[in-house]
């Protein structure tokens, strides 16, 4: 086969890849409700799902070079952009790497991290020893990576029944009413937690996993959204928290933050009694 003949079928494959690529943005965009992101209801809307125009605006990119990304075109992507594209299309990990895999970017897929944290034996070990102690491993996003026995009677939730993706602080207040009831100051304990959330989103701006994230949240909560449009910010720092459980009763612990790697990463959370009632109340967890 000569120099031309592979040249053409090279320019044939990218052709194919590019239409491909906007088969799948098209699809994507369509598949998505605009009320549940928060997005105003202009106008009669011709097709299902998203306008071109606010894929681009929620990217942050040219409606017309997004759009000459959906019609095929050979338009050359940088990895930022189509992070930015497979956020505001709330593209899920393996979605992701599909439009990664579509645009020619094979090499960013392999250096892709794993889509689960998974937690050593050692942290493991070290969160059961913490027993009746409630301890939690999480990451700066909330999401729980380990937790012990204690830690899921305090929080009147059974986190091993819980999906992987839904393991999140920050997800489980706001829309697990157990979860919520464990928690008696409410309205002074939940615009910290977003202050936080968002104090540290600060350090990982255009981060797909971030705004996936705050998409999320935004979409299943309308009370978030109301708080996060203050635009508070509070450092991690640690804390006095009480806790109520319906059979120990209102419980006073003091939370302490260990950080396992560079500091605003992965922390162990320890929760010790602050007096003897409460130390009395964690007992009676551990009989359960």
């Amino acid at each position: 086969m000569g120099i031309n003949e592979h040249q053409e079928l090279a320019s044939l494959a990218a052709t194919s890849l590019a239409r491909e690529l906007g088969t799948f943005l098209r699809t994507r965009r369509e598949s998505l409700d605009p009320s549940r992101l928060g997005l105003p209801r202009f106008g009669r809307r011709r097709t299902p799902g998203l306008r071109r125009e606010e894929v681009a605006q929620l990217a942050e990119i040219g409606v017309t070079w997004y759009t000459w990304l959906e019609q095929g075109r050979p338009v050359r992507t940088s990895t930022k952009v189509l992070n930015a594209i497979a956020t505001a299309l709330q593209c899920t990990a393996a979605e992701t790497r599909h439009l990664f895999l579509l645009a020619g970017k094979g090499e960013q897929v392999s250096a892709m991290k794993p889509v689960c944290e998974k937690l050593s034996q050692v942290s493991q070990a070290i969160l059961d020893q913490l027993n009746p102690l409630p301890a939690v491993i999480q990451n700066a996003r909330f999401d729980i990576i380990g937790f012990n026995q204690a830690y899921s009677r305090l929080t009147c939730v059974d986190l091993a029944q819980i999906a992987p993706e839904d393991r999140n602080c920050l997800y489980l207040a706001f829309t697990n009413k157990a979860w919520r009831a464990a928690l008696p100051d409410w309205d002074e304990g939940m615009p910290r937690m977003v202050a936080t959330f968002r104090a540290a989103m600060a350090d990982h701006m255009h981060d797909a996993a971030w705004e996936r994230q705050l998409h999320r949240m935004l979409a299943v909560s309308d009370e978030f959204k109301e708080v996060w449009q203050r635009y508070e910010v509070r450092g991690i720092e640690n804390q006095l928290k009480r806790f109520r459980h319906p059979r120990a009763g209102v419980m006073s612990l003091h939370q302490t933050n260990w950080w396992s790697a560079p500091k605003n990463g992965d922390r162990l959370l320890v929760y010790v009694p602050t007096d003897e009632q409460s130390k009395a109340a964690l007992q009676i967890l551990a009989q359960e």
